[in-house]
This record gives structure tokens, C-alpha cells and sequence, in this order.
């Protein structure tokens, strides 16, 4: 007997009863986000709140989210949330899973999430509800989790290919108590990259997936690129700290290094440890653990960034727009959301667009949807912090906040 199944949602067939008009009514019903600031014609209004620690989110086909917590101290490490009124918020709140974890995606008829060591699955019905939330069916585990920077954010291809990140607890790969690197950097073969492992075999480990990409750091943000098919990454960068005042100034420590976004492909190498990305000469330097002097290029060719996001910003998801409600310049576009403020900039708590064009960024990042921490530059309390997006089936754009637990619902009706 089938047990557990997640409360009924409102099918698909009810969503397409509701008029442009109706739709338009609803969202100007919902509590505004008055803080928010967006291009004309969009709209932000908040759906959910006071959920805990949100991480990333996914909508449902008929307008449902599941969410993943990061903390499960008195919560579950996942949420479905559900507007079983169609009054556009989401009043009914089911939780399941005992571990805390970033990552979460709808697959070929399963719910996919991950711990900080693992991904598991939940079948889904045809209604897109969880058939049994006690028994997640195990696809990998034994993933290094140490703490630090132990997101495993992953997406799946239409190969059943699951692309999962192993950020590294370790900065700048270090000998213990030294300030130099270890040769090679043995930590390479199990953090700082991507590995793929099967979305359909359960009971894998880590020595199953094959290492895709390494000398990244810490990556969040993790998508494919719906026109090239390609995987990319946001990449969080590591810290220069104030261990070379030979080499730094302080103001340098605050701006330096860039974080990025990435085209990943097999085999590519995106130069942590031995390098990073400098976004004032535009070039990868090599790292002061490795004999480099903030000046000095790398012998060794790495990965070109794609995009160059500030030091610091922390880019926490990414979204590649498939959808048809916002303008036509978004289409295939890239979101971003960024979990922290560049001191560079003095700015930052924002979700951000890259424009793309045949599968390529076809202009620099731009800022979308800003004011996130409720002021000017972000300097005080910090009031929301952009950590997760997601699409709508109706193409509108979801942002989780993990402060207060608030999910934004960002709409477009053209005036």
C-alpha cells in the first residue's frame, strides 16, 4: 500500500481556468515585497514566510514548491509547500527528510535532493506529490563533508548524467600551520570540482562518479545551459585573508579575487588552488601559496570565465530562463542570485542577469531585482539574502531568502 503521500495539490487543468486578468487580480492581492526593487513592469510579492534556513527551491508543474532546509534543528530538511485556495499563497506546509542539504530538482518523475554528503530520490505521483517521504531512495553517498563550503549542489541532463559539486572545507589547500601550499594538492582528488555519477542507480559512492571538472572551488550555482546543453557553474572564490601584506594591501584583500561564472566541459581545469581569477588585470594570477606574488601569471592554462562576478558577492544559485511571461532579452538568459555584498561595489543581497545569445553571454551581469537587505548598500541588518531560485510553469521567477524563510514570487505584466 502506497503511505505518505503529500497532501492533494490543485491540478494542472485548474491553473488553465485562470484567466491573464485573474492571474493579474491574484498578484496584486499578494503582500508586497516593498523593498524590492526590479525593471519596470516587474512585480515582486511574497508567498511564503517564517520558513527557517531556505536553501534552493523547485516548482511543480502545477504550481507547488518543495524547498530545502539547511538546518533541520527542529524542522525537516525538505518543505512542500501548497496553495490548495489558488489565492497565490502558499498556506499548507508538509515536511519530510531528516538532513539538512542544498540541493533540489524534479527529474523524469522524481523529487532529487541532497544532503551535505549525498542525493537521494523520491518517486512522485502523477499530481507531483512525494508517493513515500519515509523511505528516500539512497543514489549517492560518501560525499567529504567537513563543514566548510559542503554544499552538494546538482543538476541532471537529459542523459540521466547527475552533475553533483564537492566544494573544498580548505581555502588555499595549505600544509597544516604554513602559509605554503602542498605540492599538487592532493585534496584535487576529492574536493574543489564536479563529478558525475548515474541519476538512476541508487547505492553509488564517491569512487562510482567520475571526476568532470576540477580546480573549482566551492560552486552553489549549477545549471545547463538549455541552448548548448552544456553544464555551468557560479563559482565561489577563496579568500586571500592577511597572510601576504607583501604582496596585498588590505583594500586588495577586500576586492580580490574574482568569483565567475563557468561553461564547464569534460577534463577542464579552472585553476584552484594553484591560481586565481584577478578581475582588475583580467587575467588568472598565480597564488601566493604557490610561489606567486600577486602579479605573476600561471605557467598553466586554465578555464576562461564567462562571466566575472566581484569578489566576494557570493553567487548562490543559477537559472538559465526558459520561460515566456518576462521579456524577450531574458529568454535563455541567466539568473543569479547573490548571497553576500562585494565590498569592491559596497553592494550586493541581489538577484542578477547575464543576457545570452546562441548559448553564449552576449553582455556583462546586470543587476535584476536589488535591495534585497532593505538598504542602499547593504552595510546594516540585513533584512533578506537571496540563496535560491526557481521557475515558474507560468515563467515567473522564484527567489528563497534564508534569513526570515521568505520566498518571492517575481512577476511581468507589460504596461
Amino acid at each position: 500500500m502506497k503511505k505518505n503521500i503529500l497532501p492533494i495539490a490543485v491540478g494542472i487543468a485548474a491553473l488553465a481556468c485562470l484567466t491573464s486578468s485573474t492571474i493579474t487580480q491574484l498578484q496584486q492581492q499578494l503582500p508586497p515585497a516593498p523593498t524590492i526593487k526590479l525593471p519596470q513592469g516587474f512585480q515582486a510579492n511574497i508567498v511564503a514566510d517564517s520558513l527557517g534556513p531556505v536553501r534552493h527551491l523547485v516548482v511543480t508543474a502545477n504550481g507547488n514548491l518543495y524547498v530545502k532546509m539547511n538546518n533541520v534543528r527542529n524542522r525537516k530538511g525538505l518543505y512542500y509547500l501548497t496553495d490548495n485556495n489558488k489565492d497565490g499563497i502558499f498556506e499548507t506546509k508538509t515536511g519530510f527528510g531528516d538532513y539538512p542539504g542544498t540541493g533540489i530538482k524534479i527529474k523524469n518523475g522524481y523529487l532529487y535532493s541532497s544532503s551535505n554528503s549525498g542525493v537521494y530520490r523520491y518517486k512522485l505521483n502523477d499530481k507531483n506529490e512525494v508517493i513515500d517521504t519515509e523511505k528516500p531512495e539512497l543514489l549517492v553517498s560518501g560525499l567529504v563533508d567537513k563543514r566548510a563550503d559542503n554544499a552538494k549542489s546538482f543538476v541532471i541532463d537529459d542523459s540521466n548524467n547527475m552533475y553533483v559539486a564537492i566544494g573544498s572545507y580548505s581555502d588555499a589547500c595549505r600544509a597544516p600551520g604554513s602559509i605554503v601550499g602542498i605540492p599538487g594538492c592532493p585534496l584535487r582528488d576529492s574536493v574543489g570540482g564536479i563529478w558525475k555519477f548515474k541519476a538512476d542507480k541508487p547505492n553509488q559512492t564517491f569512487g562510482d562518479g567520475m571526476r568532470f571538472a576540477t580546480g573549482v572551488k566551492n560552486s552553489v550555482g549549477i545549471d545547463i545551459n538549455p541552448v548548448t546543453k552544456t553544464v555551468f557553474v557560479t563559482q565561489h572564490g577563496r579568500s586571500l585573508d592577511n597572510k601576504y601584506p607583501q604582496y596585498y594591501t588590505s583594500q586588495q584583500v577586500a576586492q580580490l579575487p574574482a568569483e565567475a561564472l563557468y561553461e564547464l566541459k569534460q577534463g577542464v581545469d579552472a585553476g584552484w588552488p594553484f591560481a586565481y581569477y584577478d578581475n582588475f588585470q583580467n587575467k588568472y594570477v598565480q597564488s601566493p601559496e604557490y610561489g606567486g606574488d600577486g602579479k605573476k601569471s600561471p605557467d598553466v592554462k586554465y578555464l576562461e570565465p564567462q562571466v566575472i562576478i566581484p569578489a566576494h558577492f557570493a553567487p548562490n544559485d543559477l537559472l538559465f530562463y526558459t520561460g515566456k511571461m518576462f521579456p524577450a532579452k531574458y529568454r535563455n538568459g541567466a539568473f543569479m542570485a547573490f548571497h553576500a555584498q562585494s565590498p569592491e561595489m559596497k553592494k550586493g543581497y541581489l538577484v542578477a542577469f547575464v543576457p545570452f545569445k546562441n548559448g553564449k553571454p552576449s553582455g556583462n551581469w546586470e543587476i535584476f531585482a536589488d535591495n534585497f537587505s532593505g538598504t542602499e548598500t547593504g552595510s546594516v541588518s540585513i533584512q533578506y539574502r537571496p540563496t535560491g531560485l526557481a521557475q515558474g510553469p507560468d515563467g515567473a521567477l522564484y527567489v528563497a531568502d534564508d534569513i526570515k524563510g521568505t520566498i518571492f514570487k517575481i512577476s511581468y505584466s507589460a504596461r
